[in-house]
């Protein structure tokens, strides 16, 4: 209850922080849940494929590969291009993976954008409560703590909470960007072991 008093005291600036603070959990748990799905299909189909490899079955692969995440598919079809020069391998590759670095960050941005507006968005309350307090002084005719107390108590509530919003969206932001890069890291390095694997038994 004394929760749900203070939002209703720090004004109408609070409805869009309470939209920004949905926005980053939303984000923060899809993409949790994302990265998962995306480490446990990736270890799963390089091991197929690695088994494959070894076993010389390469013709299985394409069976493999018509049930992987295209994000993942990408990325291995390049490396089983035997029709590419080293060059154009590598450069496909790399393309590949530079796409699959897009798709681990995707949404990303948003919390980005959150941690950046949100202080401004309580600064924008504070400026209100602010001109309210001298709205009430004028209509009033006269000064002092009791007049403005609402005024200034709607404009740090619209500040504190602003400040808060970004700090929750920038320790998000920051614990996602780890983690996008350490997936991205043991994707690349899978699939570079699995290219040496590959690259062995052709020679």
């Amino acid at each position: 209850m004394q929760l749900i008093k203070t939002f209703h005291e720090g004004g109408f600036i609070m409805w869009p922080l309470l939209a920004f603070s949905v926005a980053i959990w939303v984000i923060t748990i899809y993409k949790i849940l994302y990265l998962i799905k995306f480490n446990k299909d990736s270890r799963h189909y390089i091991a197929e494929a690695t088994r494959i490899v070894q076993s010389q079955k390469l013709h299985e692969m394409e069976f493999l590969y018509k049930s992987c995440p295209e994000v993942i598919a990408k990325a291995h079809y390049a490396i089983f291009d035997e029709a590419l020069s080293r060059e154009d391998y590598e450069q496909r590759l790399h393309r590949r993976l530079d796409e699959t670095n897009s798709d681990l960050k995707k949404h990303m941005w948003m919390l980005g954008t959150i941690a950046s507006a949100a202080p401004f968005v309580g600064l924008f309350g504070t400026v209100w409560g602010i001109m309210e307090s001298f709205k009430q002084i004028g209509s009033s005719g006269k000064a002092g703590f009791s007049v403005v107390a609402g005024s200034i108590s709607e404009a740090l509530i619209a500040t504190g909470s602003g400040i808060l919003v970004a700090v929750v969206a920038v320790m998000f932001y920051n614990y996602l960007n780890v983690k996008v890069s350490a997936t991205a890291k043991e994707f690349k390095n899978s699939l570079g072991d699995m290219a040496d694997q590959f690259n062995a038994i052709k020679k």
